[in-house]
């Protein structure tokens, strides 16, 4: 073909022109930004099913079991607040708190941020991700915020649905607290909600060493395990003779410190300490994921896991944190030992015994009395240990003294304690039986529970030694 015929044939041919709308959307196409990202993990979330079922059941199952409950002639007295859960709903809400931090919340944690990660090496769309994102540091942050926003989804849930629940079927009433004192209601309101709250704190700590365990153990579904297996590991540990600044230094001390709360005068040391430390595991762990993550290749499409030498780079920062932890609390509080001796237990049970006292007297229709005019007092020992009243046990015996106004003689009561290393104790009464000896009193309205035959309280294992034993008005 000659040029002429060639260049003819060129000019002949017409000129397609550029398409405006497809190239201004090639020049506009930019990385996902960070909302963006966070709304789409969010949806991942939310589109598995295991998630939407537990998290409706964080929104139905609390007011389910308080419903049920209400209808047995038992109490779960075993529980923190189980004695007073048929008096008001604040109760029933704490019963429900005090389960969930047992498991419900690191399980929570483990099913949502535990495979966060560990999805996405299974189902290779790590590459589709990258291209859509292409940042790193972005995709975590987005998995972080998404799978947080959903935990604490799941946490209000339960707090909602409880208190919910507990109002609608027990009735706002006033609660009675662990020394004993009356909390009303709008007091109670405002403790239980901030114990609720307390928790989150704890929870996202669990939450970031599942997001750990996500990053560094790859495409195995092990991540899922790994709060799970720490909550049941402290809790193996918490049973143990534990100094009492290695129990305070541990991060499932937020799931237990809320119940200072409820005492009077409030335990505020060992909540303060528990948020601090939940906060310190939280940010420490999510920089180990963070580093990780990170550093990975992404083009290893046989990746399984971040080796022997990044695991151990991930759980070294976690090492060091508890023990710079437990050697902190040493230093800030005054606590020795196990934390629980003669003094405190004679302390808190002569208060909580006044408290329980006037609240007999009023089932009774008795005229009132206050803690001064009671002067009340405790005397304590260990039956199996004698010589060394201190540390937790079931052998604590003690003698609660106390002056009636208008009257010469002394009232005596008899208690066996069952002291948990946490400092939670239950005191049995031993006599005698019109005050302390059975489970009922007889009221001019008819049987009624006695306040005074089971004694649930608390003592501050982060204080130092109470010198005194009378109670205090």
């Amino acid at each position: 073909m000659s040029a002429t015929t060639a260049s003819a044939t060129t000019e002949s041919q017409p000129v397609t022109a550029p398409d405006p709308e497809r190239a201004g959307t090639a020049r506009v196409t930019r990385p996902a930004g960070l909302g963006s990202s966070v709304r789409f993990e969010l949806f991942k979330l939310l589109a598995q099913w295991r998630v939407r079922i537990v998290l409706a059941a964080c929104w139905i199952a609390p007011a389910g079991f308080i419903a049920a409950a209400s209808g047995q002639s038992s109490l779960p007295s075993d529980t923190v607040f189980g004695r007073w859960m048929f008096a008001t709903g604040w109760a029933a809400s704490l019963v429900v708190l005090s389960f969930a931090c047992t498991w419900a919340l690191p399980l929570l944690t483990s099913l949502v941020a535990g495979d966060v990660f560990a999805a996405e090496d299974r189902l290779g769309t790590w590459r589709h991700l990258l291209m859509a994102v292409r940042s790193p540091r972005r995709i975590f942050v987005a998995k972080a915020l998404a799978s947080t926003a959903v935990i604490v989804a799941m946490e209000v849930g339960l707090a909602v649905s409880s208190i919910g629940g507990g109002l609608a079927v027990m009735g706002n009433r006033d609660l009675v607290g662990l020394d004993g004192q009356l909390i009303d209601t709008s007091q109670s309101a405002r403790l239980v909600l901030l114990a609720w709250a307390c928790t989150v704190v704890a929870s996202l700590a669990f939450a970031a060493v599942g997001l750990l365990g996500s990053v560094a153990l790859g495409r195995s579904p092990m991540g899922l395990l790994v709060p799970a297996v720490l909550a049941f590991v402290l809790q193996a540990v918490q049973l143990l003779p534990l100094p009492a600044v290695v129990r305070l230094a541990l991060p499932s001390q937020g799931f237990l410190a809320w119940r200072g709360l409820f005492s009077d005068p409030s335990q505020t040391g060992p909540l303060v300490v528990g948020l601090v430390v939940s906060s310190a595991w939280a940010l420490v762990a999510t920089a180990a994921a963070y580093l990780l993550f990170v550093r990975r290749d992404f083009t290893d499409v046989a990746y399984d896991g971040s080796g022997r030498r990044s695991v151990v780079l991930g759980v070294l920062p976690v090492a060091t944190l508890a023990a710079v932890s437990v050697a902190v609390v040493a230093v800030a509080t005054p606590a020795s030992g196990s934390g629980i001796d003669r003094a405190k237990i004679e302390s808190s049970l002569a208060a909580s015994f006044a408290h329980l006292y006037r609240l007999q007297s009023r089932e009774l229709h008795r005229p009132d009395v206050t803690e001064e005019q009671l002067r009340t007092s405790a005397s304590c020992y260990r039956g199996g240990s004698p010589g060394d009243d201190e540390g937790a046990g079931n052998d604590w015996r003690c003698a609660v003294s106390w002056h009636i106004p208008g009257a010469t003689a002394v009232g005596t009561a008899l208690y066996q304690l069952d002291v948990a290393p946490e400092g939670r104790y239950v005191a049995d009464g031993d006599g005698p039986k019109e005050v302390n000896g059975y489970f009922q009193v007889r009221t001019p309205s008819g049987d009624a529970p006695n306040p005074l035959w089971q004694i649930d309280s608390l003592v501050d294992l982060s204080s130092g030694s109470t010198s005194s034993s009378t109670s205090k008005g």
